[in-house]
C-alpha cells in the first residue's frame, strides 16, 4: 500500500496481528471487588452502558468519507453482541467474579470504540485523511481486543444458549479476519496528499490536485471549511500528542482549500483566540505557531519568526532544519531572544489583569520519553544480538514503535538502528527480512529518515526481497521504493539498481494490493525520463492495458496517469498508441468516471499532439461529440484538455 502516513506519517498494514496492534493502553485485567448483594445492580449498569453504547453508535450515519467503510463495518460487528447482552441481563451469576470481570473488559473495548467511532463522525477530515494508516491500526487493534474478550467469554457459567453462543463464535472469526485485513488504500489520495506536502515537488500548488483532493474530502463549500476549521482549533486544542510537522501539514492544505473558494488563507494559528476563562481576545502575535499558547520566552530564528522558545527547540531536536511557519531552509538554527516582545506581552497581561498559566511540570511525559528511549536503545542493542530469537522480537518490535508516530522515528534513527536494519536486510531469514523491510518503510515516512536509509546502501538490498521476498515483504518492499523515490536523487538511484522490472512483475502477477503498491512505485518512478524507458523495456505497457479492461480492481485512473508519463516517451507512444488502445480511450471519454474522463483525455492529448494520425482514429470512434459534453460537464481539467482537443482536431482537419 502506499505511504501516506506521512506526517506523521504512512505506512503500512501488514496482515500479522502484531502489527495492528496499536500501542494503547492495555486492557485492565483486574477483577471487581465487589459484594454478592450489589452483584445484580452492578451487572444491570454494565449490560446496560454496553447496550445502550452500542444502539447510540447505530445511530451514527455520518462517517468521514475516508474511513466510512471501516466505520459501518466495525459497528455492524458490536450489533451482533445485543442477543447476547440481552441473555446476560436476564442470568443470575453463580460466579459474579468471573463474570464481572468479564464485563468490565468488553465494557472497555466497547467505550474505546465509540471514541474511535466519535472521531471518525466530526474529527477533522484533512486529519483523518492524513493519519488513515494510525486509524486504520486503531481499528484493527479493537478488533484485536475483543476477540481477545470474547474467546475467553465464561458461556456456561452465564448460561448462554447455544444459539447465541453460535454468533459469538462467529464473530471472533469474523474478528480475526478484520484484524488481519486491510482495504486498499485510495492510492490516488494518497499520492495527490504526499505531492501536496511534498517540498520539491512542483506539483504541490497544482490547482487540479488541489480540487481532486477537496472533491474526495468533501471540503468543497465555504459551510464545509467552517465546520473544518473549527475540528482543526478542536484537534489541536485538545491532541497533545499532535506533531508540529502534522499541524502545520493541516493547516496548510486546509489554506489551499480556502484559495480555491476565493477566501483568504488565514491561518487558523493566527485566528482571534479567546481565553475560556476570561473571555479575553489574545492577540495572535503573542502566540506561538507550534504550540498555540501565549508566549513566555518568545525567541527569534533566523528567518525572522517569533516562536516559544521550548517549541522550536523540540522543532530542531526532531532534525528539522526549516522554518515551521514559512517553510524555508534556515541558514543556521540559532536563537535570539525577542525581549521587545515579550516586554509587550507582559504589559498587556498587567493592563488586562490576564495571568499567564503556569506550564504544567510534565514528570509524567518526561518519564514517558526517558523510558522510550531506553526501550529504543535496548532494541537497537538487541538488533546486532547472536541469538536469532532476540532479533526476531527486537526487529518485530522495532517496526510497531515506527509506525506509531513520527517522534518515534526521529528517535529509532537517531539511535543508530537505521545501519543494523539495512544489515537485516540481507538475513537469512524471511521473517528478520519482512519485518526489517517494513521498519524501514515505516521510518521512511520521515523525510530526513528517506536519505539517511539510501545512504547506508538499502536500495539494490530492498529490491533484492522485492525479487525474492514472501508476498507480505514483497509488497512492503514496493511500498518501500515508493517511499524513498520521492527523493529525485532515488528515482536515479532504484532505476540504475534494476528496480523497476521487478515492479513491473508485481504489478502483473501480484494480488489486487500487490499491484497498486507497484503502481504506485512505477508511477512515481516514471517521473524521471530515463525511468520511463526502462519501464517500457521492462514491459509495463501490456500490464497497465490489462488493468484498464479490469474494472473489478479499481485501478484504471492510475493506470491512465502512468499512461500519461509514457506517452511523453517517443518507445512509449509506439507500445501504447494501437487502434485498439485509442478505441479504449474514446470508450473512458464517453461513458468513465469523471476522473476517468480526464485521465483519458489527457492521455490522447499528449499522444495526438505528437501524431495526428491518433486524433483521426480517434474521430472515427466518435470521439468529437465527447468531447463537446466535457467541455461544459467535466472536471475543471478535464475541460481544459477537451478544449485543447477540440482545438486539435480543427488544425489536423484544416491540414
Amino acid at each position: 500500500m502506499v505511504v501516506m502516513d506521512l506526517d506523521e506519517e504512512a505506512t503500512r498494514e501488514g496482515e500479522n496481528i502484531e502489527e495492528v496492534v496499536n500501542a494503547e493502553e492495555s486492557i485492565d485485567d483486574e477483577a471487581v471487588d465487589i459484594h454478592e448483594e450489589e452483584v445484580g445492580d452492578v451487572k444491570d449498569d454494565l449490560v446496560g452502558e454496553i447496550l445502550t453504547t452500542i444502539e447510540f453508535l447505530d445511530q451514527i450515519s455520518d462517517y468521514r468519507r475516508t474511513q466510512q467503510k471501516e466505520c459501518f463495518n466495525l459497528v455492524r460487528r458490536l450489533k451482533i453482541l445485543i442477543p447476547f447482552m440481552d441473555e446476560i441481563r436476564g442470568f443470575e451469576f453463580p460466579s459474579p467474579e468471573n463474570c464481572m470481570h468479564f464485563l468490565n473488559r468488553l465494557r472497555k473495548v466497547i467505550l474505546t470504540a465509540r471514541k474511535l467511532l466519535e472521531t471518525c463522525n466530526n474529527g477533522s477530515k484533512i486529519f483523518l485523511a492524513l493519519d488513515s494508516e494510525l486509524i486504520m491500526t486503531r481499528f484493527h487493534s479493537i478488533y484485536e481486543k475483543l476477540n481477545r474478550v470474547l474467546v475467553k467469554t465464561p458461556f456456561d457459567e452465564l448460561g448462554i444458549s447455544d444459539e447465541v453462543k453460535d454468533e459469538v463464535g462467529s464473530l471472533c472469526k469474523q474478528l480475526k479476519k478484520a484484524r488481519r485485513r486491510t482495504d486498499t488504500q485510495d492510492i490516488e489520495l494518497a499520492v495527490d496528499m504526499m505531492v501536496m506536502f511534498s517540498k520539491t515537488d512542483p506539483r504541490n500548488a497544482d490547482s487540479a490536485i488541489i480540487e481532486r483532493l477537496a472533491k474526495k474530502l468533501e471540503l468543497q463549500t465555504m459551510e464545509d471549511l467552517k465546520t473544518e476549521t473549527i475540528a482543526i482549533k478542536t484537534l489541536v486544542q485538545e491532541k497533545g500528542g499532535l506533531s508540529i510537522e502534522t499541524k502545520q501539514h493541516i493547516i496548510e492544505l486546509l489554506n489551499k482549500f480556502k484559495k480555491l473558494q476565493g477566501v483568504e488563507a488565514t491561518d487558523v494559528l493566527y485566528e482571534p483566540v479567546i481565553n475560556k476563562s476570561t473571555s479575553l481576545i489574545l492577540p495572535h502575535e503573542f502566540l506561538c505557531p507550534i504550540t498555540l499558547e501565549i508566549m513566555q520566552d518568545p525567541v527569534i530564528i533566523a528567518t525572522g519568526q517569533t516562536y516559544e522558545k521550548e517549541g522550536i527547540q523540540k522543532w530542531f531536536d526532531a532534525g528539522h532544519k526549516t522554518c515551521p511557519k514559512t517553510g524555508q531552509t534556515l541558514d543556521h538554527l540559532s536563537l535570539a531572544p525577542n525581549y521587545a516582545l515579550k516586554n509587550i506581552i507582559l504589559q498587556w497581561c498587567e493592563k488586562n489583569n490576564f495571568k499567564i498559566p503556569e506550564k504544567e511540570t510534565s514528570l509524567h511525559s518526561e518519564n514517558d520519553s526517558e523510558e522510550q528511549k531506553d526501550e529504543v536503545s535496548l532494541l537497537v542493542e538487541a538488533l546486532s544480538s547472536s541469538q536469532l530469537e532476540e532479533q526476531r522480537a527486537s526487529v518485530k518490535q522495532m517496526r510497531l514503535l515506527a509506525k506509531e508516530n513520527p517522534e518515534n522515528r526521529v528517535l529509532i534513527a537517531n539511535a543508530g538502528a537505521i545501519p543494523l536494519l539495512v544489515q537485516l536486510l540481507s538475513y537469512p531469514d524471511s521473517g528478520i527480512q519482512e519485518n526489517a523491510v517494513t521498519t524501514l518503510l515505516n521510518l521512511s515516512i520521515d523525510e530526513t529518515n528517506k536519505k539517511l536509509i539510501s545512504d547506508e546502501g538499502a536500495i539494490p538490498d530492498i529490491i533484492e526481497i522485492l525479487q525474492n521476498g514472501n508476498r507480505e515483504a514483497r509488497e512492503n518492499s514496493a511500498a518501500a521504493l515508493f517511499s524513498l523515490s520521492m527523493l529525485d536523487e532515488n528515482k536515479v538511484t532504484i532505476g540504475l539498481s534494476n528496480g523497476i522490472p521487478p515492479l513491473v512483475e508485481l504489478l502483473q502477477h501480484g494480488t489486487s494490493r500487490g499491484k497498486k503498491d507497484a503502481l504506485t512505485a512505477l508511477f512515481n518512478l516514471s517521473l524521471n525520463s530515463a525511468n520511463k524507458g526502462r519501464a517500457i523495456d521492462a514491459g509495463i505497457v501490456q500490464p497497465l492495458l490489462q488493468l484498464l479492461k479490469d474494472r473489478n480492481l479499481g485501478m484504471i485512473d492510475e493506470a491512465l496517469s502512468i499512461l500519461l508519463l509514457l506517452v511523453s516517451h517517443p518507445e512509449g507512444r509506439q507500445a501504447i498508441g494501437q487502434l485498439s488502445f485509442i478505441e479504449t480511450l474514446v470508450d473512458f471519454i464517453r461513458q468513465g468516471t469523471p476522473k476517468n474522463k480526464e485521465c483519458a483525455a489527457s492521455v490522447l492529448l499528449e499522444l495526438g499532439s505528437n501524431n495526428s494520425s491518433f486524433i483521426l482514429a480517434a474521430l472515427q470512434f466518435g470521439v468529437y461529440e465527447y468531447l463537446v459534453d466535457i467541455t461544459s460537464s467535466g472536471t475543471n481539467r478535464a475541460q481544459r484538455k477537451a478544449n485543447a482537443l477540440i482545438q486539435l482536431i480543427s488544425k489536423s482537419e484544416q491540414i
